[in-house]
């Protein structure tokens, strides 16, 4: 495949030619930065892992040059953190037998200038190539930029693309803002208790994150059990580990609704709830 970056790269854990590769992707993944694929895209790894008719692809579409460092990273140059997180990347790939894992290397900058059309033009490329199912990305409530920048410009592809090239759903989920808000019955809830060891295998490979001040690994895998136990307050727990999403296929069709009109209209369902629930006990 041809990218609009020189220094992006496919990196396929087996081995397998590229094409077949690609064409065998069931499930897809795409995150803004090196790990985001392992903590939101968790319920497609491990619905693929050692599944021979279901595969999962990742797609990194920035480079992680502005990543935090400390410690044995602190003196670290942009130029090298970005190789350490690729390496990172890939062994994140070859621990969760992905199909295939896509370094799209896009500076941030690239992501949050939207006039910029490449990270579109690769993400529409991947699409054709792949044909996915399913794709996890980040949800469109959440608060970091580059993460929402990502979200759109899949949007933007998944809308320029053939129909019988859009999966048949989309999920935003939480990395940074939980979707712990959203009325219960809009949230998709992941059951994630199978392979603990595994998950924790997958967001553990980041040590530059981690040792970098960043435990990415206690938060992520407390996060899902927390969810487990506090998504349903009487209700006994039937989880150990879970994780919150919400469906956004409907705007990723070029006559769905507005993704800025989708998300707001969830935001004040959110608001209703908490006014409804305060009224009614009010004294």
């Amino acid at each position: 495949m041809k990218f609009t970056m020189e220094t992006a790269e496919l990196f396929i854990p087996d081995g397998l030619e590229e094409t077949a590769a690609l064409a065998r992707t069931t499930h897809m993944g795409v995150g803004a930065h090196q790990d985001d694929l392992e903590i939101l895209a968790t319920p497609a790894i491990l619905e693929c892992f050692q599944q021979p008719d279901r595969w999962f692809t990742g797609v990194t579409v920035t480079n992680g040059a502005g990543s935090a460092r400390a410690g044995l990273y602190a003196a670290y140059t942009d130029a090298e953190m970005v190789e350490v997180r690729r390496k990172e990347q890939r062994k994140a790939a070859i621990i969760g037998e992905y199909a295939a894992q896509f370094l799209l290397d896009h500076p941030s900058s690239t992501i949050k200038n939207t006039a910029d059309t490449r990270p579109v033009e690769d993400l529409a490329a991947i699409l054709l190539a792949c044909r996915p199912r399913e794709i996890y990305t980040h949800n469109l409530a959440d608060k970091h930029d580059t993460h929402v920048g990502v979200a759109m410009a899949l949007v933007a592809a998944l809308r320029r693309v053939a129909p019988e090239y859009r999966p048949e759903r989309v999920y935003g989920v939480e990395v940074w803002r939980d979707l712990d808000w959203l009325p219960d019955a809009e949230k998709v809830v992941f059951d994630v208790s199978a392979h603990e060891s595994l998950q924790a295998a997958l967001v553990g490979v980041y040590d530059s994150q981690i040792a970098g001040g960043k435990r990415y690994d206690l938060a992520t895998l407390g996060r899902r059990r927390a969810h487990a136990t506090y998504h349903a307050s009487h209700d006994v727990d039937t989880a150990t580990a879970a994780i919150f999403a919400m469906d956004i296929t409907p705007v990723t069709a070029p006559d769905g609704p507005d993704p800025v009109a989708f998300t707001l209209a969830a935001v004040d369902r959110f608001r209703a709830d908490v006014e409804n629930r305060l009224r009614k006990f009010s004294r």
